[in-house]
């Protein structure tokens, strides 16, 4: 092993060390003594970790993965839109739906997502609940798995050692710290992966502007290929020609804010904050650092095709090759001596970072799913405090080693896996969350038909539809989370309207 893979490989042993470390000391202090403890922190968040563990466990390796990769293969459009979209989601979902569903789950006395639903419509059959929860469990152990992918395609492209030998080695990391310290546990890592993340990018961009040739060399290689620096057409890197990115694709893009309205992980950190009023400082954080983290993402993918252009890494030719273009100018950066090699590692301990902080909250929120929700609301079994700990934590490991099988194939695409089950949390939560919070009319039986029918296209519109091409060609979140919403009002309108006991609380939590 050469001086500058020792630097690579020490710098991601200390990160790696640190955040079994911290695991440790929140299973110390009792992170994991109580359900409301291991699920929701005690509600005792600060702004600053609300704001920044929400945003890291949001981006996930598609951050520094899977946007870079599509900017490098496609040019700004694809990946330009759909920041923007995620960037109005992001603000919107702080702006709308943070506060409200922060004092409702107060009012309701809830500490997971499914709970909050059936407690809001008095679902006292807790059928909302059990849906919620294996819908959580269907999504979810997809989107941990394009984390696990993520991490064995780190290690396979730089030091060719085995993907699959890391990839376990990753989960077991991610599952350590989760299951021992809980949901402080988890926020706290995120926090320190949000920061490692944000070097990592900052790193990347002046080394990549550097041996790509300058900032002017990178617009003039850029603004060579067709259609690459344009917002309304995409590039095609096999054979260097441009299609027109019409408003229907625009839209179809765009839609990706959608989801952030049903992602359990991101709105479980609305409820844990500490005090609603700070939820204004976290907006104003999250909101400010992933408009600037997109942007420079998508500036990689555009320097790292100068840097093919100048023969330092290899040119890509497809999108699970170019999602390794961060990799790859990390290993260049570490061939030029120890000290370089130490901010290498450093540059892949944020792409570990942004692996993790996702995994994490994917697995704590599947935990809920099983041992709370399932387990002791659903079925109603008498379990012991000790007994429901196990559980919940024996579901972190279950659910880790599905996603396990299912990131087994190493050529598998970090944005595909990830736009799927980004589309299900949306399609399938995000609508009813809105009409649960915003519309005093809606009931249990709307909130059922938009859960199904929200889910159920997903996979409709993305194997039976879209493959029909055309005006079909559109990302199922839209379609989807457009007939929720309709199935909601729906069904709402046409069945008996809530009780009095339910509008009175409504309006208490919207004073």
């Amino acid at each position: 092993m050469s001086i500058g893979q020792i630097g690579i490989l020490s710098a991601i042993l200390v990160y790696l060390v640190a955040m079994v470390y911290i695991g440790f000391y929140y299973s110390k202090k009792g992170g994991g003594d109580s359900a409301d403890e291991f699920y929701l922190g005690g509600r005792k968040l600060g702004p600053l970790v609300t704001a920044m563990s929400a945003e890291a466990s949001d981006m996930s390796s598609w951050l520094l993965m899977g946007l870079p990769g599509v900017a490098y293969m496609t040019g700004i459009a694809d990946a330009g839109w759909t920041a923007i979209g995620l960037a109005a989601g992001t603000y919107l979902n702080w702006l709308l739906v943070a506060k409200r569903l922060r004092r409702y789950s107060v009012v309701c006395n809830t500490i997971t997502i499914p709970d909050f639903f059936s407690r809001r419509y008095r679902d006292e059959k807790n059928i909302l609940m059990c849906i919620s929860a294996i819908t959580i469990l269907i999504f979810f152990i997809p989107y941990t798995a394009s984390g696990f992918k993520a991490i064995g395609t780190l290690f396979n492209s730089l030091y060719q050692i085995d993907y699959h030998t890391v990839m376990i080695i990753g989960a077991v990391v991610v599952v350590g710290y989760t299951v021992m310290g809980g949901f402080m546990a988890v926020s706290t890592t995120d926090l320190v992966q949000s920061i490692v993340m944000s070097i990592s990018l900052i790193i990347i961009v002046f080394y990549g502007i550097s041996v790509g040739g300058g900032w002017d060399k990178v617009t003039e290689n850029a603004g060579a290929l067709e259609g690459y620096l344009s917002m309304s057409r995409t590039h095609t890197m096999a054979d260097q020609t441009s299609s027109p990115y019409g408003v229907l694709n625009i839209v179809s893009t765009l839609a990706w804010g959608l989801g952030y309205f049903g992602m359990p992980h991101i709105l479980l950190r609305f409820m844990a904050i500490s005090d609603e009023k700070k939820l204004t400082t976290s907006r104003r954080i999250a909101s400010t650092w992933v408009v600037i983290s997109m942007f420079v993402a998508i500036l990689i993918g555009i320097i790292g095709y100068s840097v093919s252009v100048a023969g330092h890494i290899p040119v890509f030719t497809s999108g699970s090759e170019a999602e390794t273009v961060i990799i790859q100018l990390a290993g260049l950066l570490g061939s030029h001596g120890f000290l370089y090699s130490v901010l290498a590692g450093v540059v892949l301990a944020g792409i570990l970072a942004c692996t993790m902080s996702t995994a994490d909250s994917q697995l704590l929120t599947a935990a809920s799913g099983v041992s709370q929700d399932l387990m002791q609301d659903f079925l109603k079994l008498k379990v012991s405090h000790k007994t429901s700990m196990l559980a919940a934590r024996l579901t972190v490991i279950g659910v880790a080693l599905i996603a396990v099988f299912l990131a087994w194939d190493p050529n598998s695409s970090v944005f595909t896996i990830v736009s799927f089950a980004w589309a299900g949390f949306g399609a399938s939560f995000g609508p009813v969350m809105l009409f649960a919070l915003f519309w005093k009319r809606s009931n249990f039986y709307g909130a059922v038909a938009g859960m199904i029918s929200g889910g159920a296209m997903v996979f409709i519109w993305k194997y039976l539809v879209r493959p029909l091409g055309g005006v079909f060609n559109i990302y199922e979140l839209l379609p989807a989370f457009t007939v929720a919403c309709v199935a909601i009002i729906i069904v709402s309108l046409i069945t008996p309207e809530p009780d009095l006991q339910i509008y009175k609380e409504f309006d208490s939590v919207n004073k």
